[in-house]
């Protein structure tokens, strides 16, 4: 090992961030991107690198989808590698991976970077630089629209960078899956590789900052639970017998006028929605089962928890009311929690070191749904420290849009700001 960090050229990490786009896939679906983080990490010759049921716990998986859809991704996944022996291990959605590097003894430092793409069509527009410059997504109606394609490339960029350094301790960098889902940070976080973390660093790329600055913490996550409901009564001819039915449809609504007639808290602010609702009876049919997707958000977990709690208690009740069954299956949830003032100091201090290049935003709010949070929380709670970094983008569109982008000189700055930020804790 040498003294000098060397980072990563800007054309190698184009390269990664580019390849990564142009194969997106969905939570628990990123069969071909976990192959391909091992085979990068087996270049970078980490010390250990942990996949499948060693790298999280599947029974803590949320939105897993159905047998068919995973079947259909690890097959394509299958044509275009030659990796049986990873693909083996990750068959199922047990997607994502543990790299690890040591160095003696010392303190252990993580990084958490997640994987997954959108269920989103990417434009072809020629002002739309992926299209015009040939990595546009090769899987359609699937896309990176928020970034993990650079987040992966953080990843393996800042493992590059830190390998070469002398350092007293452990560095493993956590690359989550189903983080769109809000299905794979609880997983994680639960598996066997967080308990002995001491400093934990999150991040993600654009949230509408200029490239150049950085913020050492964004806070606020809003709290989410996302559920499926279903509905089942008994179908009967609506004009002939409408007595012998049990209607599903008259449940459900009754259901949602309820849900969304719960009082607010005074203690933060509340979100409901329902949506993909879905009753296939004809108008002459008694509909027998209904189906919707409903999630709520708080500013604290605890709101969220008060949200999700009345959303079930209502689901329930309307069921009873109109002699119905109702099934409710949480398929994906975050929490809340905020970064500790000492790594925001420290990534503080990363920046201001480059003060002529980069911008610093001390903390910030995040202001959406992030499940870091559940790997954050489990460092905190075993007495380590954890922050979530903001890397500008100038990101032209916005995130989970078709023409979502990112300046790729937000790439280097942000391996270097990681990179120097783990081996203040690692010297």
């Amino acid at each position: 090992m040498t003294m000098e960090t060397t980072f990563p050229s800007e054309a190698d990490l184009k390269e990664w961030r580019r390849e990564f786009h142009r194969y997106p896939e969905p939570g628990w679906c990123e069969f071909r991107t976990t192959v391909r983080i091992v085979e990068e990490l087996e270049q970078l010759n980490v010390d250990e690198i942990h996949i499948g049921a060693d790298a999280l716990d599947p029974d803590e998986r949320l939105g897993v989808p159905e047998e068919d859809v995973l079947s259909e991704w690890y097959e394509k996944a299958t044509s275009e590698t030659g990796r049986t022996d990873v693909l083996k291990q990750i068959r199922g959605g047990r997607t994502g991976v543990v790299a690890v590097v040591e160095n003696g003894a010392g303190p252990t430092v993580g990084l958490r970077v997640d994987i997954d793409a959108l269920p989103i069509t990417e434009s072809t527009d020629g002002d739309h630089r992926p299209a015009s410059d040939g990595f546009r997504s090769t899987n359609e109606g699937f896309m990176h629209a928020c970034g993990h394609d650079s987040h992966i490339t953080f990843g393996l960029g800042t493992i590059q960078s830190v390998i070469q350094r002398d350092f007293s301790g452990t560095f493993k960098v956590f690359f989550q899956p189903a983080e769109e889902l809000l299905g794979g940070g609880k997983a994680m976080a639960s598996g066997p590789h967080i308990d002995d973390v001491d400093y934990l660093f999150g991040a993600h790329v654009g949230l509408d900052y200029p490239t150049g600055t950085v913020v050492a913490g964004l806070d606020e996550a809003l709290a989410l639970a996302r559920m499926d409901v279903t509905f089942e009564g008994e179908s009967a001819h609506a004009g002939l017998a409408p007595n012998e039915g049990r209607n599903a449809v008259q449940a459900f609504i009754a259901a949602a006028h309820n849900i969304y007639a719960t009082p607010r808290h005074r203690e933060g602010k509340t979100r409901v929605n329902i949506g993909e609702i879905s009753a296939d009876n004809a108008a002459n049919i008694i509909a027998d089962r209904a189906t919707a997707s409903i999630e709520v958000r708080g500013e604290s977990t605890e709101l969220m928890e008060y949200m999700r709690d009345a959303v079930q208690r209502h689901v329930n009740t309307a069921a009873e009311m109109h002699e119905c069954d109702a099934e409710i299956s949480l398929t994906g949830e975050s929490i809340r929690q905020d970064c500790d003032g000492e790594l925001v100091d420290l990534v503080s201090e990363t920046v201001t070191d480059r003060s002529e290049s980069l911008s610093l935003i001390r903390r910030d709010a995040l202001a959406a749904s992030e499940d870091a949070t559940y790997l954050m929380k489990a460092v905190t709670e075993n007495g380590g420290k954890a922050t979530y970094i903001g890397i500008g983008g100038s990101n032209p569109c916005g995130h989970h849009t078709p023409k979502f982008d990112i300046d790729e000189e937000s790439l280097s700055i942000g391996v270097e700001v990681l990179s120097k930020s783990v081996l203040k804790r690692l010297s």
